[in-house]
């Protein structure tokens, strides 16, 4: 078998391990298969892109990813970022060396790094976050190693973002089954329809600024309509007259 042949196969065996079971992929999970598939990492983390420009560290193989991705968020300036918001990846051979971001560098490098290869996480459009690795050794990541870094990143970001969608779609499905047991307990209670009950639900909902789903186990816990609920219309909840 040829290498390219040899390298594809690998891959393909990580995508299936990866991709197994959805809801089993985990950031720390990729974290550490990370680091196996790109052995001149030392060290690994996972940048998490939140909102209002804000980043966190989801996964760390140690206490060094901490300390140095903690410093370019409080810094606002580092090879991950900049990966994770602005460009596709970021090589650094050696931090002595670079003028890139020189406050994080004197902590990096403080803390023993000298190579960095921070890759960006995307699912199609939609940006993750960057995939970093450290290395205490310079010129740890060359041509081959940011190619190999790469193609395990792209699949990272597809098992990921799946994860992701599995996830949403379960807690959609929890949310649907809680307010429908709660239109039940109000239909029920105030001898009206399904309809009526959730249009309460709802407008509670907006009118108080909280999930919907919050207030359907509002209601599940004290079997009636929160004290605070808006009045509503006699064809809403029939002047909500208990059954």
């Amino acid at each position: 078998m040829s290498d390219g042949k040899r390298l594809a196969a690998y891959f393909a065996q990580i995508a299936e391990d990866l991709l197994a079971d959805p809801g089993e992929v985990t950031f720390a999970r990729v974290v550490r298969r990370a680091v196996e598939v790109v052995p001149a990492a030392d060290h690994g983390g996972i940048t998490l892109r939140q909102r209002r420009g804000r980043a966190e560290t989801v996964a760390a193989t140690d206490d060094l990813v901490i300390a140095v991705d903690a410093a370019q968020y409080a810094l606002r300036e580092g090879p991950c970022l900049d990966a994770a918001f602005e460009s596709e990846s970021c090589v650094v051979h050696d931090l002595r060396n670079d003028e890139r971001w020189p406050r994080w560098s004197a902590v990096a490098t403080g803390h023993g790094v000298r190579s960095v290869l921070a890759i960006r996480l995307h699912a199609g459009e939609r940006t993750l976050g960057a995939l970093n690795l450290y290395a205490e050794r310079s010129g740890s990541f060359d041509a081959d190693t940011v190619d190999t870094a790469l193609i395990f990143a792209s699949h990272a970001a597809e098992a990921l973002n799946k994860a992701r969608l599995v996830t949403n779609l379960e807690a959609a499905l929890e949310s649907r089954h809680v307010i429908g047991m709660a239109q039940g307990v109000l239909a029920v209670r105030y001898g009206v329809s399904y309809e009526s009950a959730f249009t309460v639900l709802q407008r509670h909902s907006n009118d108080h600024n909280i999930k919907l789903r919050d207030v359907a186990r509002l209601v599940l816990d004290t079997r009636e309509l929160p004290v605070s609920a808006p009045a509503a219309s006699p064809t809403d909840l029939a002047d909500l007259d208990p059954a």
